[in-house]
């Protein structure tokens, strides 16, 4: 047996802000990708995704008790399954903030839950804000609070531009230039990052007022006015808003950006060869980058693993 692929995400802008309200742009990411599988010898890893698996049964069964509105699976379909050693056999990096859990989610509601909306059908407002409610509650198991962002993202493999917390839709990002030299790239910082523990330190933060105003006077603004650049397509003013993002994030969230890539970071801001921004949570895994001549960046970030994932 093996399920239909699910692939992983990049929240180009919003991390962070999108928990307070600010928008969001979330992208599907095709390199990775993951599917439900049953193996007749199964390696370690399997085995270790099978018992999370059957952990996170027991938690869907519990959910849909609490919940009977909500969502309703297959549970004894599901969990016979699991018996048979079904895991989720996944290319993406797990702690490097493209959404290993969303795919995972994604995979199981698509093929055990009941009445499921489908991406056939006409997907309005209250249909995706309803599975982004069931994703978010269905992923908490993973991460302790969750938007539903990246499952939604995976299940529909498309665009989302998030306006407010109750305010999403597909969107149509510009085509890309193939043979363009400006870039978005992933930046790997060798360090698996946790979610939960960077996730506290943003609560913490939010406890105080200056943070606060910076979060919506600086952070959000840019955040906002980089998304609007990237759906027009104004690559000029783009790079204009993400130095000033990048900036901002290291003034602000030093704790969410491993202390090995300051300097990087810093360097980027003063050169405008690249500029850095979280992926995801931050603290380890992936760092986005922009840039308007790849070349430039990857020189100046030789020695450190650089993936194009969108060019200009």
């Amino acid at each position: 047996m093996k399920g239909p692929l699910f692939y992983s995400k990049i929240l180009l802008f919003g991390e962070y802000g999108i928990i307070k309200d600010s928008k969001g742009l979330s992208i599907p990411y095709n390199f990775y990708k993951g599917a439900l599988k049953v193996d007749e010898h199964p390696d370690e890893v399997a085995v270790k995704s099978n018992e999370s698996l059957g952990r996170f049964a027991v938690y869907l069964k519990e959910l849909q008790e609490d919940q009977p509105d909500l969502v309703q699976f297959d549970i004894e379909a599901l969990q016979e399954d699991v018996s048979k050693g079904m895991y989720f056999d996944s290319t993406i990096p797990q702690g490097y903030g493209v959404g290993s859990s969303g795919a995972l989610v994604a995979s199981i509601y698509d093929k055990y839950a009941f009445d499921k909306i489908t991406i056939l059908e006409n997907l309005t407002r209250e249909k995706l804000l309803k599975l982004k409610h069931i994703f978010g509650q269905m992923e908490s198991f993973f991460h302790g609070k969750s938007s539903g962002l990246d499952p939604l993202n995976s299940y529909l493999s498309l665009p989302i531009l998030i306006n407010s917390k109750d305010d999403i839709e597909p969107a149509g990002i510009p085509s890309q230039t193939p043979d363009g030299k400006g870039a978005v790239f992933l930046l790997d910082s060798g360090i698996v990052g946790e979610t939960a523990p960077m996730i506290n330190i943003f609560m913490e933060s939010m406890k105080k007022e200056g943070f606060r105003k910076m979060l919506k006077t600086q952070f959000v603004k840019h955040t906002d006015a980089c998304i609007d650049d990237f759906l027009k397509g104004d690559v000029k003013s783009l790079f204009g808003n993400v130095k000033q993002l990048s900036k901002t994030v290291l003034r602000n969230f030093k704790p969410m950006i491993p202390a090995s890539f300051h300097d990087l970071w810093k360097q980027g801001i003063e050169t405008n060869d690249y500029y850095l921004k979280l992926c995801g949570s931050g603290g380890g895994g992936y760092i986005l980058g922009f840039t308007q001549d790849i070349d430039k960046a990857r020189k100046a970030l030789a020695g450190h693993k650089v993936e194009v994932v969108y060019n200009f």
